[in-house]
């Protein structure tokens, strides 16, 4: 099977830590046109990114996105 990702979901994770994306942004340091980026489902993370964003939400980067499998 092969995985590609679908919606993100960042938005969504935010919201229930209660978070915004200018925190993401100042725990981070990766700039907020990215995130919003990433949140608007107009670029995907890159492996480092999402582990980035994972540890400083404290989820896995399974949980960043919708997971969509391709045959």
């Amino acid at each position: 099977m092969v995985y590609q990702p679908g919606r993100c979901l960042l938005k969504q994770l935010l919201h229930k830590i209660g978070k915004d994306q200018q925190w993401l942004c100042d725990v981070t340091g990766i700039s907020k046109s990215q995130i919003s980026m990433y949140v608007n489902n107009r670029r995907i993370m890159t492996l480092p990114t999402a582990m980035t964003i994972a540890a400083a939400i404290g989820c896995t980067i399974d949980d960043l996105y919708e997971w969509i499998v391709c045959r």
